[in-house]
């Protein structure tokens, strides 16, 4: 369950309280019951895995707008396998 802080605009104490995500906000000051909002705090993100930084994994060829292309715009990569697929010219006899 989260932790929320609220801030009274009356007295202006600050409490915690520990709240479902779909419960409502809080409306009222536990000291004065005066008005109350939320305060907004930041969220700490933690990256795991690779790939978050420029340098992980990568290499020199990477550098640029992405896969390598050929003239008629396939991936370097495919050129082989479609060397492969030609049709062979039949033999005559």
């Amino acid at each position: 369950m989260p932790t929320y802080e609220y801030k009274c605009e009356t007295c202006g104490i600050r409490f915690e309280r520990w709240q479902r995500i779909t419960d409502e906000p809080l409306q009222r000051c536990p000291e004065c019951e005066g008005p109350v909002h939320r305060v907004p705090h930041a969220v700490g993100i933690v990256f795991k895995g690779s790939g978050f930084y420029c340098t992980d994994h990568r290499s020199s060829s990477s550098t640029g707008t992405g896969s390598s292309r050929d003239k008629a715009g396939r991936d370097s990569t495919d050129t082989k396998a479609d060397k492969s697929d030609e049709a062979k010219p039949e033999k005559k006899d």
